[in-house]
């Protein structure tokens, strides 16, 4: 006799088979919309409503050797987030954007390479955490976009404070994830806006890993202005990541299971560029729920006429950005 409500969770979602998984045979356009209708409803997003974008720049320096700008911008009416930016000091050309998403940690300082709290050196040391220094050497100009309930957007020097956030957005027919969406694509508006001179979104990258890794990948299925997208440590089966193991609460969608796998999200993002990356020893999304959720993104990145814009990028170790493997991968498909 059963009495453990998690392990019958679990059997409930053996069982389950996806109501919008990709058949091969109904028109690609119109079941993507159809799935773009149903993703938007789970994730809350027509909860949201365009605002006065107030914009404020209150830095403009230099850190580690290149430009730094901090601003703030109003993307929900009495709602504002913090941004960096990070471009070469000696910058002459338009660069193309790579918006940063940092997991979860004690904030996006951690993507600028900047330490402000005991343990984020070896943070960052440890993970190639960094991602905004390593996309300016890429050739990007570099975002870093606090996400809600984290660092100045409500974390802690202990760490990101998600449980809160989420569980009163649930309360208000929102999720977290779609609030961290709504976000990156404000701040896209505010690029265009204030940056054009000096950035472009042609070429542009969204990536994140762990929790930005997360957001990454539900972004690319909704915001389609970035030309590619590289989620690391977050693309997984459902069963073998999130409804198996422990994880914060703000990777949970209600109801999001009945419809869609992780990977059949992809009929929102193919045939835009795409980089999976993961960690061989990455014991929260493992390896074996990765490669079954990327067999099922290939197969619709074939259906959509695109199966080489689509790549696994499998690192030599745990739960971490592997940088130099992604930016490798995702710069040949850039070519393309």
């Amino acid at each position: 006799m059963n009495t453990i409500p998690q392990k019958h969770h679990i059997e409930l979602a053996e069982k389950i088979v996806p109501k919008l998984r990709y058949d091969g045979k109904t028109d690609l356009d119109v079941f993507r919309n159809i799935c773009t209708e149903r993703l938007r409803d789970l994730l809350g997003m027509d909860e949201f409503e365009k605002c006065e974008p107030i914009f404020e720049i209150t830095q403009d320096g230099e850190l580690n050797g290149n430009r730094h700008i901090h601003f703030t911008l109003q993307t929900e009416e009495g709602y504002f987030t913090h941004c960096d930016l990070l471009l070469p000091k000696d910058q002459k050309e338009i660069l193309p954007l790579c918006v940063c998403l940092q997991g979860h940690s004690k904030g996006s300082h951690i993507s600028l390479g900047m330490p402000i709290y005991p343990g984020d050196e070896e943070t960052i040391k440890g993970g190639d955490r960094d991602f905004a220094v390593r996309a300016v050497k890429e050739g990007f100009a570099a975002l870093a976009i606090e996400q809600r309930g984290f660092g100045k957007c409500g974390g802690t020097e202990h760490g990101p404070q998600c449980d809160v956030p989420q569980k009163t957005a649930l309360m208000l027919g929102r999720t977290l994830i779609g609030e961290r969406i709504w976000d990156v694509s404000r701040v896209l508006d505010a690029i265009e806006d204030h940056f054009s001179d000096i950035i472009t979104l042609d070429g542009s990258v969204l990536t994140g890993n762990s929790g930005g890794g997360t957001v990454t990948y539900y972004a690319a299925c909704l915001e389609h202005r970035f030309d590619a997208y590289m989620p690391s440590c977050a693309v997984c089966t459902y069963l073998d990541s999130i409804i198996k193991l422990y994880h914060c609460s703000c990777n949970y969608i209600p109801g999001i299971a009945k419809y869609f796998d992780m990977g059949d999200l992809a009929i929102m993002i193919a045939p835009k560029k795409l980089v999976v990356i993961c960690g061989k020893d990455d014991d929260i999304f493992p390896i074996d729920g990765v490669k079954k959720t990327f067999e099922i993104i290939k197969n619709i990145y074939t259906a959509a006429n695109a199966p080489e814009n689509c790549a696994l990028v499998i690192g030599d170790g745990g739960h971490r950005f592997y940088a130099d493997d992604g930016w490798k991968t995702m710069k040949e498909l850039l070519k393309k």
